[in-house]
């Protein structure tokens, strides 16, 4: 933990509620991340300031373990429990406790795992580590037939990714980057507030830890620009409609060596002609005579590769549905599955006089009994 958050409300910086949801607080993020970005604001430090703050604020926020040790931090300040007002009478000259010495390091404990506030009675500081880049989303459409067969095709992403230019060292071609002299590479420096120790980011390479004496001149020493890259990803057969696709490293670029984050690509699928599909079936509605209905007959019946041929018993009524084995979907993974083949008996709109008379002449055979049991 930072000892500036005594100081910093990183609610009202996003301008949100105390009681926001995960999703209001990253709107709320991203819309003034766009509106702050060092590359929208070229000229003017202060935008880059805040948009430091913001991406602090969104950091603590957006995680809800660190949610909460903030939210927790923050009620101890405001209730005195904090260097300076006494942790109920426990101040920072080492005074007594209920009357009884307490060692600093357990006051983690009796604050709720604070651990990383309290520096354990020396100058204790944790190094800032690797941190893994943010995960980027975009979206795909395929047709049905790409959709169960697979394919390897490309998207366009629109975000931060490493410099151009300098690969993501953040210095100037031909440059050196030399471990900052402040901090010892660490990216933090202990400030000692009486019994407590804080860390903090270091003021002179800005908790990276690293010092850059050419910053590039395409990303300015960030190791980082926005901009489009194309990115090919293979779809793996029998992918469903709103289906994500991870592709791994294809994120945001890390910080201090960390990984890049991921891309996650939702698929949408566009509907078919013939298919519907469900799960890994695909459902075709075939249409009959009447006369084949009622004779019988075998008729071929389409499915994503070919067709096969389907026997109609006599007799079979509208909307009797067949199940073809091993006809539907085949995914990259799994079992394939079936093809439902429903019968739908067409009546003809209009006939010939000749149809007409020869249905009439079928009608003296119907059993007006069929409906016998609706008599009440």
């Amino acid at each position: 933990m930072n000892p500036d958050w005594a100081e910093k409300d990183f609610y009202e910086i996003l301008g949100i509620d105390k009681t926001a949801s995960g999703e209001e607080i990253k709107r709320a993020y991203r819309k003034l991340a766009q509106k702050l970005h060092p590359d929208a604001n070229p000229d003017d430090p202060k935008a880059e300031d805040r948009f430091k703050d913001v991406s602090e604020a969104y950091s603590i926020l957006s995680n809800a373990e660190k949610r909460k040790d903030y939210d927790e931090f923050r009620r101890v300040v405001a209730s005195g429990g904090y260097p300076g007002g006494g942790f109920g009478g426990f101040g920072t000259g080492g005074a007594p406790f209920g009357g009884q010495n307490i060692r600093v390091e357990d006051l983690g404990d009796l604050l709720g795992g604070f651990g990383d506030l309290f520096g354990g009675g020396g100058a204790r500081t944790r190094a800032t580590g690797p941190r893994r880049g943010a995960d980027l989303q975009t979206d795909l459409h395929l047709s049905f037939d790409d959709a169960v067969n697979g394919v390897t095709t490309t998207v366009t992403v629109r975000g931060d990714a490493a410099c151009s230019r300098c690969h993501g060292s953040g210095a100037e071609p031909g440059t050196s980057v030399t471990t900052c002299p402040t901090c010892g590479g660490t990216g933090q420096v202990a400030q000692n507030q009486g019994l407590f120790s804080f860390a903090s980011p270091c003021p002179e390479c800005r908790g990276s830890g690293k010092r850059i004496e050419q910053p590039c001149s395409n990303c300015r020493g960030r190791g980082t620009e926005v901009r489009s890259r194309n990115i090919k990803v293979k779809i793996p057969a029998g992918v469903k409609d709103g289906g994500t696709i991870r592709l791994r490293g294809n994120g945001s670029p890390g910080s201090n060596g960390g990984p890049a984050g991921d891309l996650l690509v939702k698929v949408h699928v566009a509907k078919h002609g013939v298919f519907a599909r469900k799960g890994n079936d695909l459902l075709v509605t075939v249409p009959v005579t009447y006369a084949e209905a009622s004779l019988g007959t075998k008729i071929a019946v389409p499915t994503m590769n070919g067709s096969v041929t389907l026997k109609v018993p006599a007799g079979t009524p509208s909307g009797k549905t067949f199940r073809v084995r091993g006809k539907g979907v085949t995914p990259s993974r799994g079992k394939a599955g079936d093809l439902l083949a429903r019968i739908e008996v067409v009546i003809p709109k209009r006939m010939s006089k000749d149809e007409k008379r020869l249905v009439e002449q079928l009608a003296t055979y119907d059993d007006d009994s069929i409906r016998s049991h609706l008599e009440v």
